[in-house]
């Protein structure tokens, strides 16, 4: 990573302000059920107070409340999770700027504070000059710690790095060093594993791998519309008929390239979504049925490339693995890819990301990113804006 990191800037004394990712899931009694993004900017924050930060000053998203003070889409539960995880004093404050929040801030403890759902003010999405300067002034450094929002260009993301010195905390960090070694240098054989619902979500992200991998296993349900490409019956299964033409053309370039793309080619297969006991396995997807999952033979197909793979990207799961029925598939290639040795094992996008939690096996993985979009953007070759606004680590950075 050619980005300053959290450890190349002096935090001792210092206001330090961290962009971290809580836009956790809550339920309707605004109890969070997942908190993996709080947990992993645990380190980031322990090492500020660790090298003497003055004041640790978080500032989150939640949900989409477009520019107003949406009650459900308070940060107060986030607070209350990280202080029970931290066993420290955390302050959750009203909103994000103002003298009153200034004031808040200067109160010696506790040494946490999060700032109200920056959302809740329209400026933050409109990257207002304003606004980043207000947010700037709270502090005297500020970290990125917020993978999941970096491919978004906002006051809180890249309208503050005008202001204040900027680095990338260590979640930030890791998702670069393994997502970015995917895209520029990755340990061969690479094979990419496909899956989720539609082809227009990968469009770029198949072109711009397409160029690097060796090997590309596609499930899901995007993987009918590569078959009806191929002129094979899909029968009600899932296609996006005007990505057809792109799906040959993905093919054809495949095969000039010498990159292998295995498509799944038996099915678990049903003909009433609503009633998995019908459920059977086939080779062909007759009229009236769809297929919901990766038959037995392609499972085999699939461990057999991944066992000799060095780099694994795995990006949306190959079947419905939120229904016990049609889960069988995406199980069975979670817990291989648990087993593998000396392999780099790189999981993106939510349910990728969901699927390996709910099988057991997400401790396993070599990197579980945490940004669907900015991951997805990331392995599609693109700039991120809130990376790209960090500072380069051979920039002198003035502290004030």
């Amino acid at each position: 990573m050619n980005k300053k990191s959290i450890k190349d800037i002096a935090l001792k004394g210092k206001k330090v302000i961290i962009r971290v990712d809580f836009n956790v899931p809550l339920d309707e009694k605004q109890g969070i059920t997942d908190d993996r993004r709080i947990q992993a900017a645990i380190p980031t924050i322990k090492y500020a107070l660790t090298q003497g930060a003055k004041k640790v000053i978080l500032m989150s998203h939640l949900g989409r409340p477009k520019g107003k003070v949406v009650e459900a889409m308070r940060l107060f539960p986030a607070a209350q999770r990280l202080e029970s995880l931290l066993k420290e004093n955390v302050s959750s404050l009203k909103d994000c700027v103002g003298d009153a929040i200034k004031k808040a801030i200067e109160m010696g403890s506790p040494r946490i504070v999060l700032l109200e759902n920056l959302r809740f003010h329209k400026e933050e999405t409109d990257n207002d000059p304003q606004f980043a300067k207000a947010l700037a002034s709270l502090a005297d450094v500020y970290v990125n710690d917020a993978f999941g929002s970096a491919h978004r260009a906002h006051a809180s993301t890249e309208g503050i790095t005008k202001y204040l010195p900027s680095v990338a905390g260590f979640l930030m960090e890791k998702e670069l060093n393994y997502l970015g070694q995917v895209v520029s240098h990755p340990a061969k054989p690479l094979v990419v594993i496909l899956g989720g619902a539609k082809v227009s979500d990968k469009i770029m992200l198949i072109e711009n791998l397409l160029t690097k991998a060796d090997s590309i296993l596609i499930g899901g349900g995007m993987a009918y519309t590569f078959l009806k490409a191929q002129g094979i019956s899909i029968g009600q299964s899932l296609l996006e008929a005007d990505k057809i033409d792109f799906a040959k053309s993905i093919l054809e370039k495949a095969k000039a390239a010498h990159v292998q793309i295995v498509i799944s080619h038996d099915f678990v297969i049903v003909d009433d979504f609503g009633k998995p006991a019908h459920a059977k396995i086939s080779d062909k997807i007759p009229d009236g049925w769809q297929g919901i999952d990766i038959g037995p033979k392609t499972r085999q197909q699939f461990k057999e490339i991944l066992s000799k793979a060095k780099t694994v990207v795995w990006n949306g799961p190959v079947g419905v693995f939120e229904v016990e029925a049609y889960s069988k598939g995406t199980q069975e290639i979670a817990e291989y890819l648990a087993g593998l040795k000396e392999v780099t094992t790189i999981v993106g996008g939510g349910d990728s990301a969901a699927a390996v939690s709910k099988f057991g096996v997400a401790d396993k993985m070599t990197h579980i990113s945490t940004g669907g979009g900015a991951s997805l953007e990331l392995l599609e070759g693109k700039q991120l804006p809130g990376v790209v606004a960090l500072n380069d680590k051979h920039e002198k950075v003035a502290v004030r």
